[in-house]
């Protein structure tokens, strides 16, 4: 029996996120794990009279890929792919992930010339984005495997799902257009400011954001949503942080980071566990020990961690910073392999204050 609310859902990402228009490329990206939200979307996209392209893909052979495929065949990069994100007006991503820690006990060197070697394709996708040309969007979709992690049943994790992306809601469209107009009055307070001091129990760290834009991330490229986003000046970033929760790295976790920042880049980092992936990150390229991000998470219906950072950056009353690749659109010039992002809770002791005023303090905006 189908559920209503995955046809809703794709109704949100085709008519809301990405708005398909008569005759646009309309690329369904998904692995097999996803098929009924697939359908629905591919639906959807016919329905709003784009041209829908499914690439489906199968975890068990994007496992197989990474444990076994030698480096010519890592750097060999599908030309289908390539025409595609050169392309194509649209591109709507759908995971669902069966097995969470199916890379676990994968060398964190080969998840790395992975993705070092596909970061055309990122960056291509960004660049065009920046420019107009691609509109995109991402979900994550509930499968055994997240609710698992989550700590809970599939059929809790769905409802948790349908709640923090507002498909629960009678006009979601409404509701996450709400959203993107309280954000956007923060963003145009922040218009025009410069300084940004983070002080608390997990941070002590200083950045600029002078002449860079900030993003109203609401609904429009990622599923769930809620944040606002710019890429800090690149040798701005001085202090300290110590992140909340653990980061994701190809189904490994990576607990208990604190990193240093000296002249914008990374000096110092430690971890609690696996901290040699945290240094293999680190040491991916020349821009992946600068900050490509600095966000502000504003979605209360994500009321807890779950181990998916699509979720869990977007977490009412934490930040986030990700270290290597920035957006373009927020002006960001840091180019990288790597775009990994990281949490630090700020409900508890906690202040920003943006060219010496006060602007948020304990997790809630005070402007």
């Amino acid at each position: 029996m189908k559920d209503p609310r995955i046809e809703k859902l794709a109704d949100v990402l085709v008519n809301y996120s990405t708005r398909v228009q008569p005759g646009e490329w309309v690329g369904i990206l998904g692995n097999v794990e996803a098929l009924p939200y697939l359908r629905a979307v591919y639906q959807a996209v016919l329905k709003a009279g784009g041209n829908p392209a499914l690439m489906l893909s199968d975890e068990t052979i994007d496992q197989m890929f990474v444990r076994e495929a030698n480096d010519d065949q890592i750097n060999w990069l599908d030309p289908s792919q390539t025409l595609y994100y050169d392309n194509a007006d649209v591109y709507i991503r759908i995971r669902g992930l069966g097995n969470t820690r199916a890379l676990t006990n994968v060398p964190a060197e080969r998840t790395r010339k992975v993705t070092a070697a596909r970061r055309s394709w990122l960056s291509t996708r960004m660049q065009r984005a920046a420019e107009g040309k691609m509109k995109w969007v991402g979900t994550l979709i509930p499968t055994d495997g997240v609710a698992q992690d989550a700590g809970m049943s599939l059929e809790e994790y769905e409802d948790f799902y349908f709640n923090a992306t507002f498909v629960n809601k009678d006009d979601p469209v409404a509701a996450w257009k709400a959203m993107g107009a309280m954000q956007q009055k923060k963003i145009d307070w922040l218009m025009g400011k410069r300084h940004v001091k983070m002080q608390g129990p997990n941070v002590d760290l200083e950045l600029s954001i002078d002449g860079r834009v900030f993003i109203n991330a609401c609904g429009e490229r990622n599923m769930p949503d809620g944040e606002i986003f710019t890429g800090p000046v690149e040798d701005s970033v001085k202090g300290w942080i110590r992140y909340s929760y653990p980061s994701m790295v190809q189904g490994r976790a990576v607990e208990g980071i604190e990193l240093r920042f000296e002249q914008g880049r990374v000096v110092g980092a430690t971890a609690a566990k696996n901290e040699e992936l945290l240094h293999a990150q680190l040491d991916t390229d020349a821009g992946s020990r600068y900050l490509g991000e600095f966000a502000i998470g504003t979605n209360f219906g994500i009321d807890r961690f779950t181990g998916q950072i699509l979720f869990d950056e977007k977490i009412g009353g934490t930040v986030h910073t990700a270290i290597g690749l920035g957006y373009p659109d927020t002006g960001s010039k840091n180019v990288s392999a790597v775009h990994w992002d990281m949490i630090c809770d700020m409900r508890t002791d906690s202040t920003i204050h943006v060219d010496g005023e006060l602007f948020y303090k304990d997790g809630q905006f005070v402007v």
